[in-house]
């Protein structure tokens, strides 16, 4: 067992050295952004730490693919998150009030409420809206990778920071 660790340290210290500046160059290219390439690379290789592949044959194929899907896994959670907050804005109001001065006080309401969700961190943003269109536990958790278990949690603590949004806010006018 020592020997097959110490086999894929080497492994993955050659490994880097050769493709390392590539596949940065390559998640770079992909992503726009430098910071997020590498992440995913850096994701990609703790990846190969914890659950090497079975066969080392061709390790740099593997590792492209593997840092392809973190890039692909983070752009899915944050078209996620996106379409809910976009949805928010498309979304009928409960009562459409005749009365302007009731439309005013109405839209200015859902803009505090906007952004008081702007100011949450993506998670608890995520959390909080997915709860609102009743998504379960599992999807949530499955969303924000986490454990089912932990979302309620999660959920009553985005649930504080946002009321804490909403009173800092309404003290502010």
């Amino acid at each position: 067992m020592a020997g097959t660790m110490r086999l894929y340290a080497v492994d993955l210290n050659s490994l880097y050295s050769e493709h390392n500046e590539a596949l940065l160059r390559y998640l770079t290219r992909l992503t726009g952004d430098s910071d997020s390439a590498a992440d995913a690379a850096q994701e990609a290789y703790t990846r190969m730490l914890a659950n090497p592949p079975a066969r080392d044959d061709n390790l740099r194929a593997w590792l492209y693919t593997v840092a392809t899907n973190v890039v692909r896994d983070g752009w899915k959670k944050q078209q996620t998150a996106l379409r809910l907050v976009q949805n928010q804005d498309r979304l009928p109001s409960a009562s459409s009030p005749s009365d302007p001065h009731d439309q005013l006080e109405q839209n200015e309401r859902r803009n505090v409420v906007r952004r008081a969700l702007g100011r949450l961190s993506e998670r608890d943003r995520t959390v909080l809206l997915m709860r609102e269109e009743g998504f379960s536990h599992k999807e949530i958790a499955a969303a924000v990778d986490t454990t089912t278990k932990s979302v309620g949690t999660i959920i009553a603590r985005a649930l504080r920071k946002f009321a804490a949004e909403i009173n800092t806010m309404g003290t502010q006018t």
